[in-house]
């Protein structure tokens, strides 16, 4: 290769090598800045194709909404009660000037910046509240408050804007979970002894009722058996007056069997009784004349 070939070849490697440099992209989700030898010269480049000097640096961050999860701290509320809570973070990139300026354009440094303020505007917050209002009954508008507060420094000092800021858990501190704890249990064995109190006053009266309609009906059922029965014995009786009418000889006679039946039923029996007595009539004379 002749030497004006070699130096044409360089300086087309070396103008594609600038051309290269001198272009760059900025996405929808980034937000960018130009230095040049370390001197900020255009801030919030909007998304698109761009071009550049080739010794200028385009520093890109991420635009989206971003998480930052608190490391877990301990407050104390109004009546001295310290807990334990752990919260998260939304924000986004605002001013991206401020931005870089303030945390040189690192996530964690400005995560670690934002979560010391939001931790102390917990605390002041907390420190004016009641465990009942930071558990449950307020909540909502101590998140409010605390994310706007906190948002009026993040985006003058920061060139953040605090979006949300929430509370995922609230323990106590372990060294109090355990008299919680037995606390709770006590109650809850409170609550169960009255309910089997209750349970056994009930069970006492639906007993009571039971026994009392068991009986209700075991006297109406002896009195229909003995009507019954005495209907029973009425018409028996009837039927044995009716049979005796027809032919009292007879009656006589089988009322006499069984009366020997009944008296001679055993080896061993001894009666003492008058042999003219009128219970051997038939034994004498089986037509019972005598």
């Amino acid at each position: 290769m002749s030497t004006k070939g070699f130096i044409s070849l360089i300086a087309l490697i070396v103008g594609l090598l600038l051309a290269f440099n001198s272009i760059y992209v900025v996405t929808e989700y980034q937000r960018a800045i130009m230095l040049e030898f370390g001197r900020l010269v255009q801030a919030d480049i909007k998304p698109g194709l761009h071009f550049k000097k080739p010794w200028a640096k385009v520093s890109k961050f991420d635009g989206r909404l971003l998480t930052a999860d608190m490391t877990p701290e301990s407050f104390f509320t109004v009546e001295n009660k310290r807990l334990v809570v752990d919260s998260y973070i939304k924000w986004q990139v605002k001013d991206v000037e401020t931005y870089y300026k303030a945390t040189n354009g690192d996530e964690a440094t400005a995560e670690n910046r934002l979560a010391q303020r939001v931790a102390d505007g917990l605390r002041n917050q907390f420190g004016r509240r009641t465990l009942h209002d930071v558990v449950s009954g307020k909540r909502d508008e101590l998140m409010s408050e605390i994310t706007a507060s906190i948002n009026v420094d993040a985006v003058k000092l920061l060139g953040i804007e605090v979006k949300d800021i929430r509370v995922k858990r609230i323990d106590f501190p372990p060294e109090a979970s355990q008299s919680v704890f037995a606390r709770m249990a006590a109650d809850r064995e409170k609550e169960a002894r009255e309910y089997r109190s209750q349970g056994k006053e009930q069970a006492e009266v639906i007993g009571a009722d039971a026994d009392k309609q068991r009986a209700v009906l075991e006297a109406n059922a002896y009195r229909d058996a003995e009507r019954i029965r005495g209907d029973g014995d009425a018409k028996a009786a009837a039927i044995f007056a009716e049979a005796y009418s027809k032919d009292p000889e007879f009656y006589s006679f089988v009322r006499s069997l069984n009366a020997y039946r009944l008296s001679f039923n055993g080896k061993d029996d001894l009666m003492v009784v008058d042999p003219k007595s009128d219970f051997f009539r038939y034994l004498k004379d089986p037509k019972g004349k005598n």
